[in-house]
């Protein structure tokens, strides 16, 4: 049995992922994702799938992408 890095749960199937070369246990998939996945620069949800990237920008979707870059006065 381990902690959950996120919540705090003392599961017995929790699971440990391995990235950038440290190791996160995690009791679900749902407090991985909170705990490691990026956020959308434009509407802040995590983005669980490939996204989009801009230089060092990560956005959800082509969409976010557009929004985000528009001038603050369109």
């Amino acid at each position: 049995m381990a902690v959950c890095m996120t919540c705090g749960n003392n599961y017995d199937r929790s699971f440990e992922v391995v990235a950038r070369g440290e190791t996160f246990v995690f009791d679900s998939f749902e407090c991985a994702i909170q705990r490691l996945a990026p956020v959308c620069a434009h509407c802040g949800c995590r983005v669980i799938g490939h996204g989009v990237e801009e230089g060092t920008t990560i956005y959800c979707c082509e969409n976010c992408k557009r929004q985000g870059n528009r001038p603050s006065h369109v």
